[in-house]
């Protein structure tokens, strides 16, 4: 499946249906009379944030959704339909902004979250509404009224724990290939990943979300590179992982160049967490392993955590530094016991006839 974090669509919600003017014409009935029934109401559209989806790839393919119009009404009093409301499905993470990317309409978070984003519109009247005691044989009615419309731009921000940042050429992908179950491609060049990968590592009993982005370079938030992007999907990550290439020319200036490029974001990322990794160890001497790892700590480092992605050497430790940042239980963590869950409806169990 193809990644696409980014689409515009045009939305359309239904018309209301007309009302109907007609009359009561029936053999051996002395007493007729205006009989119109109102238009049914046009359909909304609804977004819906659903598990299982983490691309807008569907968005590429069909770029107009528009909601039904209401039935007309007819006569001997009846009610035209309302129209079924029209129900996207965008992954959980995905914000709706208005056509000029200024304002966000909507942010989906949650599993299940709904928004009527256009509602349709009312149905019309029909003439048996107008009848009064001096108006006995109205032939007034309304059309319905118009549905909304618009244009809007969906924007994926991937949901996950903790987020994987480095220059191209890091180790990222050995990196969360070796703790997840992913599966991101791995080659010796720049830019290997082109696109953002999620991966649920598995850590002492706990698990949560990891998420691998495209290298930056100096000069991404400018363009540099692939961009700047992709940061957006380590927004709402709770810690950052920062991998630096043991045998990279400057491990300091490599998370100078890190730095400077988060809080560059339109979103400063700067005041996150950060945990950084020099990465590569496997490949290098014990003793400039510590020599670039005291450097790091003067330049600003808190700790610095010595690992290798390809043979598992100090990942254990990084892990451990990751549940830190980590909430009592994840989105991905579901209840072990009926009290935990809050409610013994809640906890999948075997089906009986007695239930």
């Amino acid at each position: 499946m193809h990644f696409l974090d980014q689409a515009k669509i045009f939305l359309k919600s239904g018309a209301g249906g007309p009302g109907a003017v007609s009359f009561r014409r029936e053999k051996y009935i002395e007493f007729g009379g205006p009989d119109g029934g109102n238009g049914g109401r046009g359909g909304d559209v609804v977004l819906e944030a659903v598990p299982g989806l983490n691309t807008l790839i569907d968005f590429r393919y069909a770029q107009h959704f528009k909601a039904k119009r209401g039935g007309h009404g007819m006569g001997k009093d009846r009610t035209g339909a309302s129209a079924d409301d029209l129900v996207i499905e965008v992954p959980v993470g995905t914000q709706v902004l208005d056509e000029d990317r200024e304002t966000v309409l909507a942010d989906f978070t949650t599993e299940g979250q709904r928004l009527v984003l256009l509602e349709g519109g009312m149905g019309g009247r029909g003439n048996a509404s107008y009848k009064t005691s001096t108006n006995r044989a109205p032939r007034q009615h309304q059309p319905g009224e118009p549905g909304q419309e618009m244009w809007v731009w969906l924007r994926l921000k991937l949901l996950a724990d903790a987020g994987l940042v480095g220059l191209p050429n890091a180790g990222k992908s050995t990196f969360i290939n070796a703790v997840s179950n992913a599966r991101a491609k791995v080659g010796d060049y720049a830019f290997t990943t082109l696109i953002p990968k999620l991966g649920v590592v598995h850590h002492k009993g706990r698990e949560f979300v990891l998420a691998d982005i495209p290298g930056l370079i100096e000069g991404a938030a400018e363009g540099a590179g692939i961009g700047d992007r992709f940061l957006g999907h380590i927004e709402r990550c709770r810690v950052l992982i920062h991998l630096i290439d043991i045998n990279g020319e400057d491990p300091v200036e490599a998370m100078r160049v890190i730095e400077t490029e988060l809080a560059a974001y339109e979103v400063d990322l700067s005041q996150k967490p950060r945990l950084v990794a020099l990465n590569k160890v496997d490949l290098a001497d014990a003793e400039l392993a510590e020599g670039f790892g005291a450097e790091l700590i003067d330049a600003g480092a808190e700790r610095v955590f010595p690992i290798s992605g390809a043979t598992g050497q100090g990942i254990e430790d990084l892990l451990d530094a990751v549940l830190a940042y980590l909430p009592e239980r994840t989105a991905t963590e579901q209840p072990a016991t009926p009290e935990e869950a809050g409610s013994p409806e809640m906890v999948e169990k075997p089906w009986s006839p007695l239930d």
